[in-house]
């Protein structure tokens, strides 16, 4: 397999690459020249491949979590009393296979993260956002995975998740303009 250069040395094109497929990603479309788009594709495929194979991959665990208690006493002059419990209860967590596709992921990916709506105050978008770490990473794997997975299982095959629209060239230098989707 022969890689484009795309006139960019090794670094500046594989941040370039990682930044594209991001976008792409997150926002569901970007707009590029050409060749970057087809080396843009190529990745998100990959990515998306993965995460589709493995995205049911989870265990149940059980753990030993220490809840807390306020207790009043009964004496009028005593405080509350901060006591601690010890409850099992159950979590899902990632297995090995889904485990190795989000590191992976993470790898070959930038970590985006959730804008504040236009009127939302510090607090609500605190709350809405509060118990993600890495957005985008949960939107692959809980958004766009299970949508393929599905599609790939009615159209009987799997790939094609996206898609190039070209646009003719670029006013400035002639470069072939193309808008990279998914589908």
């Amino acid at each position: 397999m022969s890689y484009r250069k795309l006139g960019k040395p090794t670094d500046q094109r594989m941040a370039m690459l990682r930044n594209q497929v991001s976008e792409l990603l997150w926002l569901g479309r970007i707009e590029t020249t050409l060749e970057r788009a087809k080396e843009v594709r190529r990745l998100a495929e990959k990515l998306l491949t993965l995460a589709i194979n493995t995205h049911e991959d989870t265990v149940k665990v059980t753990k030993q979590v220490k809840v807390e208690k306020l207790v009043k006493s009964k004496d009028k002059d005593a405080k509350k009393v901060k006591t601690y419990e010890i409850k099992p209860m159950e979590f899902t967590n990632d297995g090995p296979r889904k485990l190795a596709a989000r590191r992976k992921i993470m790898a070959n990916t930038r970590d985006l993260q959730e804008l504040r709506q236009p009127r939302e105050s510090r607090t609500a978008y605190k709350i809405r956002t509060g118990d993600i770490n890495h957005p985008l990473i949960e939107k692959i794997f809980n958004e766009l995975a299970p949508k393929y997975q599905a599609r790939a299982e009615e159209k009987g095959q799997g790939g094609g998740y996206t898609r190039i629209v070209k646009l003719g060239t670029r006013p400035g230098d002639r470069a072939e303009m193309a808008i990279l989707e998914l589908v």
